[in-house]
């Protein structure tokens, strides 16, 4: 039933080749591979954040590959997902932050992206059973965009959080039924009933059709509530105090000039505590994986699944004197863990490859045997990197962008600030502002690891970093780095944000097949028009 692509009718002939040689397997052998998809929520991996998901190294990490350079185009939690889901960028499904307004699980994203979304394609093109357990996006429920009555096409198994990340007291979408929860561990604690739903969707589902399951479990996001059995884990445990830990952000855009340096004991004491409690609430999602694999495994359905575990966007703790969120531009809040493993793919590998969550989807599909060619997706297909192609083509940048929040008012919190802030702490460090609009190139290159970024704002503020020299972006070079790369990077970044489907994909500044023409550049004016134009609703 899928629109296979060429390649997966020659895998599927190639396979029936083999069958009719091998009669005795051949019903398990030919049926299309499962996937499942696990997305935490904020979890970091540049600060450790995987470390305390010891089974889940085992499980998945060691028995297939850990991707160290991928991305997310947008550091926030709505944006992210709906490129996980699209496989666009911010800039074509245009869900731009975390509010209703800003086009999170609103009635046009509903019209216009979720009939296209990967899984949607999957059910009705492929024949996929799929099943949906979590959180979705932060305003799915809204009763403004349907209520929890609302089911996303595309899914024949639907159990979504209403809003935001919750452990206790939450309300779930039963395939469109409020479904409430109240506090007790036993039968209520979120992480625990996602693994308890998965369980049982794996027992009673159909034996005679593939499917695709994403788990989208609240932790390591806030209130960071451990199970009962956690709460006294890592106590010795504080965020770690890296080169860029608790410093003065200089020569960087004015909001992460404004936090205060030093940090206050309070501030410290507070993200230690939350860094200790995320790891604690990811031990649940430790053992959700060891459940999921242990139930694949005695159903024999572990060696024809694929397992992809990964997060909507990283985390900070005190970074550049910032307490805790995400947002920013720098690797700590752009970069994620991603693991896969799954058939065909050698244990114990890692790949230094540049990949973003805009791949989810058009790997997944690629999997399924859909040929990528009918879609709109920005992203590539990972399976020639799961499967250890040699000679594969890769891109050597991607796109970054954020649209910034900030209330009109003043934030209630610092009244002293000024309109324009939102996300504050009690001491007046923000975390946010509607100016905090910016757009990066993202490169990593054979000679370069670069990150290009420039700013909506009057200052029309511009970041350049060396990650090879400086890993953890402390020195800004926008003002010493040569001239021409400067420029190079500035049209790239315009190509970019205009970009849709193939011609994201096109070649990067350093790449072989790069072509500049410096009459194609705009004054710096009619570039930002243009860029932030495309980003607006």
């Amino acid at each position: 039933r899928c629109a296979m692509s060429p390649a997966a009718v020659a895998r599927g002939l190639a396979l029936a080749a083999l069958l009719v040689l091998s009669p005795a397997g051949a019903a398990r052998q030919a049926r299309r591979p499962n996937v499942v998809l696990i997305l935490t929520d904020d979890q970091d991996v540049f600060l450790g954040g995987m470390t305390p998901l010891k089974k889940t190294n085992a499980l998945i990490a060691q028995m297939g590959i850990t991707f160290l350079n991928a991305y997310v185009p947008s550091a926030l939690c709505c944006p992210s997902r709906a490129s996980i889901l699209t496989g666009k960028y911010p800039h074509n499904h245009h869900v731009v932050n975390n509010t209703l307004e800003g086009n999170c699980s609103s009635k046009l994203w509903q019209k216009i992206q979720e009939p296209y979304t990967f899984p949607a394609l999957l059910k009705n093109m492929c024949g996929y059973q799929t099943f949906f357990a979590g959180k979705y996006l932060n305003e799915y429920g809204a009763e403004d965009a349907g209520g929890v009555g609302h089911v996303p096409p595309g899914w024949s198994f639907w159990y979504a959080l209403e809003k935001n990340s919750k452990y206790y007291n939450y309300t779930l979408s039963v395939n469109g039924k409020a479904r409430r929860h109240g506090e007790n561990y036993s039968v209520d604690y979120l992480t625990d009933v996602l693994a308890n739903m998965s369980l049982d969707f794996l027992e009673y589902k159909s034996n005679f059709e593939p499917y695709f399951m994403m788990i989208s479990t609240p932790a390591p996001h806030s209130p960071w509530t451990a199970a009962p059995q956690y709460t006294k884990s890592f106590q010795n445990v504080s965020a770690p105090r890296n080169s860029n830990f608790n410093i003065h952000g200089k020569n960087k855009h004015w909001l992460i000039r404004q936090a205060k340096t030093p940090m206050t004991n309070s501030s410290i004491q507070f993200l230690d505590d939350a860094y200790r409690k995320r790891w604690q609430t990811l031990l649940s999602v430790d053992d959700l994986v060891e459940k999921l694999v242990k139930k694949l495994e005695v159903n024999g359905e572990l060696d024809n699944t694929y397992i992809f575990y990964t997060s909507d966007n990283g985390f900070h703790t005190g970074q550049f004197s910032l307490p805790i969120d995400k947002r920013q531009l720098y690797e700590f809040d752009i970069k994620v863990p991603l693991l896969v493993r799954g058939p065909g793919i050698k244990p114990n590998q890692t790949n230094k490859m540049l990949v973003a969550n805009i791949d989810l989807g058009p790997t997944i599909l690629d999997i399924a045997g859909y040929d990528l060619n009918k879609t709109q997706m920005d992203g590539m297909s990972l399976l020639p990197l799961l499967r250890g192609d040699k000679n594969v083509t890769w891109r050597s940048d991607f796109l970054v962008e954020y649209q910034g929040e900030g209330y009109n008012g003043s934030d209630p919190t610092c009244p002293g600030l000024g309109p324009g802030v939102t996300h504050c702490f009690p001491d007046c460090v923000c975390e946010d502002s509607y100016n905090n609009t910016y757009a990066c190139v993202r490169t990593l290159s054979t000679s370069w690891d670069l990150q290009y970024c420039e700013f909506d704002d009057r200052e029309v503020f511009v970041e350049v970093y060396n990650l090879t020299a400086d890993p953890h972006q402390i020195n800004n070079i926008a003002k010493t780095i040569d001239q021409e790369i400067l420029e190079k990077m500035n049209y790239r970044l315009m190509m970019l944000q205009s970009c849709s489907g193939a011609t994201c994909r096109t070649p990067g500044v350093f790449d072989p097949g790069y072509r500049f023409d410096p009459r194609l550049m705009f004054n710096n004016h009619g570039v930002r028009a243009r860029r932030f134009s495309a980003q607006s609703l």
